[in-house]
């Protein structure tokens, strides 16, 4: 991976040459969050909290190049080459010390326009698509076709975009372990009038049935879900099969489906509303493959298609921007509701089986042109629908319901909900001018959370009560964080 860069600037030097014309432009996100309580620099665990203190460094490279130029006004074809370079590990910033390895090119795609048929632009290769940003939680709960391989077409009108797509998302969703993933779908986006607009959309995927391909669905037969879970199943297997668990059964090959269907409202542009963005969005998982175990020195290969096909999530979001004082102080609020279930459990907590919901106001006054202050706050309550899955003090290890421990692992914690509270407040110079989301920005920032989960951010502490270890357990509820931070558009 480290010749990435040299190798992609000697594609893009001859292709530049013959272009009409293109451009590059990108994000970039650092600084330093010195950490005085042992944690990793980030304020708490993700970006239900806000994204701001949440997120690490980031880097991005969008690179175009128009091979045929667009001719306004004319039924011209024409042509385009995008690709984008990302990733999270910036020099000084991370453990990663800024390793291209970190990096990859996570779109690349041509476009043309004009061709076969008017006003129809064509793109061939990756396909991620989504009408817009909870910009503060840094998501777009209405995103499709960002795991695919394949083609669309777009229309698009001024008043009326549609979009149609297919292709494959299997090496995206499976990685090494590739099966073909059959994928299709699209999005229409109505703009009534000026400051009004209307979205639906979404995606289906299908993964086909192979018989003799191991990296397609399967499932072994009659697994128990617990079992499953504490990594027992082929121990059960061998206690009723005593002297036949070499004869452990064969996956049986099966087909998996998954989908996402989202809704979306924008409207803005009258009194102090600058603009609200509003996502509705509710998704299928492809199930698993497989786990293995370990059983008299023999590693057993358990397939789990049918027991984890039943992962839906249900999200609701909505961003609010305001002139509050034209010219002196703007405010963004923001909120995040999610509902995720899994049909095939109901005994043991998971991020599959949760449900949070989450606010975030963000205040902006500008003390001058680039000088400005900023104020933000952040509540988030977690609930985990199988039982405990959070520990809230140093010494509750053992504790669970009813406080009888659970030795075989079916709960992580005392407690089934997690509450975070998030407050951050700074100075930020903006050579740009006024402006929540305007970049680039410098920022000096002081961020402070409690959660009543112990020691709720990336941390390595020791979480044994065992005497004889070298490090003591520690118990905090209160984190905070000082940040000299830069980020930018360009």
């Amino acid at each position: 991976m480290k010749p990435l860069l040299p190798a992609l600037l000697l594609l893009i030097a001859p292709a530049t040459a013959h272009a009409v014309g293109g451009d590059v432009g990108g994000y970039l996100r650092l600084g330093t969050r010195p950490d005085f309580q042992g944690g990793d620099g980030r304020l708490g665990y993700w970006n239900l909290y806000g994204r701001l203190l949440n997120e690490g460094p980031w880097a991005t490279l969008d690179l175009r190049l128009d091979l045929l130029e667009q001719q306004p006004g004319t039924q011209a074809p024409w042509t385009s080459v995008h690709m984008r370079v990302e990733g999270g590990s910036l020099g000084n910033a991370d453990s990663g010390s800024g390793g291209l390895d970190a990096f990859r090119i996570s779109q690349a795609y041509v476009q043309a326009g004009n061709v076969l048929l008017d006003d129809v632009i064509w793109q061939v290769g990756t396909l991620d698509f989504y009408f817009g940003d909870l910009g503060l939680y840094d998501m777009r709960p209405t995103e499709i076709f960002y795991d695919t391989m394949g083609a669309s077409a777009m229309v698009d009108r001024g008043r009326v975009q549609l979009l149609l797509g297919a292709g494959d998302s299997g090496y995206n969703l499976k990685l090494d372990e590739y099966s073909t993933v059959l994928t299709g779908g699209g999005a229409l986006r109505l703009r009534l009038f000026d400051g009004l607009e209307l979205g639906i959309g979404g995606q289906a995927n299908y993964e086909p049935k192979v018989v003799g391909n191991r990296f397609a669905p399967h499932q072994t037969p009659d697994v128990d879900y617990q079992d499953w879970l504490r990594g027992q199943v082929v121990l059960r297997y061998a206690q009723q099969h005593p002297n036949n668990v070499l004869d452990f059964p064969n996956p049986v090959p099966t087909d998996a489906s998954s989908y996402k269907a989202m809704a979306y409202l924008g409207f803005g542009g009258f009194g102090p509303v600058i603009w609200n963005n509003a996502f509705l969005s509710y998704s299928k998982e492809l199930p698993q493959g497989s786990t293995t175990e370990t059983y008299d020195g023999v590693d057993y290969t358990i397939y789990v298609a049918s027991l984890t096909d039943q992962r839906t999530a249900l999200l609701i979001g909505d961003e609010i921007q305001l002139h509050i004082v034209p010219g002196v102080l703007d405010l963004v609020a923001s909120g995040l509701y999610g509902d995720h279930r899994d049909g095939d459990n109901n005994i043991a907590p998971s991020d599959y089986d949760r449900r949070y919901w989450s606010t975030v106001t963000r205040l902006q006054a500008y003390a001058t042109q680039t000088v400005h202050l900023l104020a933000e706050t952040s509540y988030a309550n977690e609930w985990s629908r199988n039982g405990n899955r959070y520990r809230e003090h140093a010494d509750s290890i053992f504790a669970n319901t009813g406080g009888v421990p659970d030795t075989l692992g079916l709960e992580t914690g005392d407690s089934d909900t997690r509450r975070t509270w998030q407050g951050k407040a700074g100075v930020v110079l903006s050579p740009m001018g006024r402006g929540v989301f305007t970049r680039p920005s410098l920022r000096l920032l002081y961020g402070l959370q409690y959660s009543n989960q112990n020691n709720a951010f990336g941390n390595s502490f020791v979480e044994t009560l065992d005497q004889y270890s070298d490090f003591q357990s520690v118990e905090q509820h209160w984190h905070h964080v000082v940040a000299i931070e830069t980020e930018a558009w360009f």
